[in-house]
Order: structure tokens, then sequence, then C-alpha cells
């Protein structure tokens, strides 16, 4: 008999509340990432493509974390963690180049209502789904896990920086600091990369 979705939830506990999560999470940042990568589009924003790509990058994470779970997708807990880990590199990489060609070339960024909107509601969406992902990576000692709770809350930082960076050029026309927003991601990027590379994720297992 072919195993199901619904049979692996029923598992245990501790699965059904990670599966449920992780669902969501895909859900959430498929909308976060293609609206704010839209936005950022049209406002011409480093700031916001750096947060669009940081929502696709947790995107991928979720999704690696949630095939970790189904059946016919044999994923260790290590392989699944450094690949969390080759995600937030690769996401500093799309920060600084996209940031760095904003401000060699002057590229002004315009003020944005859709993108102000959209990283106002991952600020309070994503510190939830953080918190929930280390309790459960907590439970369960579950390392990729609580990798994927560190791209959870290093979404809600970005989203942080990226709504002041917004808010700053709507109200004061500063350009640059659009850039300036995005650049002051990438340390706590590196830092987040190296710990969950070591299997470290977010020092709650």
């Amino acid at each position: 008999m072919a195993v199901t979705l619904k049979s692996v939830i029923q598992r245990t506990p501790a699965n059904r509340e990670i599966l449920w999560i992780q669902s969501f999470t895909v859900a959430w940042m498929c909308i976060e990432c293609s609206t704010s990568l839209l936005a950022a589009r049209q406002a011409r924003s480093a700031a916001l493509l750096a947060f669009g790509s940081d929502s696709s990058v947790e995107l991928l994470s979720a999704v690696v974390v949630l095939l970790q779970f189904l059946p016919g997708f044999p994923l260790s807990e290590k392989r699944a963690t450094r690949f969390a880990a080759i995600l937030l590199f690769t996401l500093c990489g799309v920060v600084f180049l996209s940031s760095a060609i904003a401000l060699s070339y002057r590229i002004p960024a315009e003020s944005s209502l859709l993108g102000i909107t959209v990283t106002a509601l991952a600020l309070l969406v994503m510190p939830v789904i953080a918190q929930i992902k280390r309790r459960k990576a907590r439970e369960t000692r579950n390392h990729a896990l609580a990798a994927d709770a560190v791209q959870s809350a290093t979404c809600a930082y970005l989203a942080a920086l990226t709504l002041i960076s917004l808010a700053v050029n709507a109200l004061f026309h500063i350009r640059w600091f659009d850039s300036l927003g995005a650049l002051l991601a990438i340390p706590i990027l590196v830092v987040e990369g190296r710990r969950a590379w070591r299997g470290q994720g977010c020092g709650c297992v």
C-alpha cells in the first residue's frame, strides 16, 4: 500500500507538528518571495531584492526539512543542515552583489508601499515561526530543523532592516540607505551560515 502524506503526519505528534509548520512556512514564503521580488523590481530596491532572495532561500530550506520527513526522500539531518548553510552563504553573495551594483551605478530606489506592507507582515509572522521551530528542534533533537529556524529568524531580521530602509527612503528620500540596509544583513548571515554548517543551528539543540 502506498504511503500517503496523511499517514506520515499521523506517525507521531512531533512529526505532525513539524510537517504542519513546514507546510505553512512553504505557503507563506511563496507569497512573501513573489511579492517582495515584484516590489523590488517596481522600486529598483536592493534591500527588497535581498529580502526577496532571502525569502527564496527560506522557501528552499523549508522544503528541504519537509522532504526529510517524507518517505521516498532519504535525506540525512547532516546533509539537510549543510544544504541550509550553503543556502545562507548563497544569500550573502546575492545581497552583496545587488547592493554593490546599486551603489556603484547609483541606482535610485523608489518608495514602495507594497514592500513596506510585505516586510511589516513578515516582521510579525517570521519570529513566531522561528520560535515554534526552535521548540520543536529541542524536542526532536533535529539539527536541520534548528538550522531552518535560523533561516526564519534571519528572515525576520532582514524584514526589520528592509522595513527601516524603506521607511527612511519613503519619509526622507535618502536613496542610498536602501543599499546600506541590505549590506548590514551580511555579517549575521555569515555567522549563522557557519553555525548551520557546523550543525549548531540556532544553539537550541
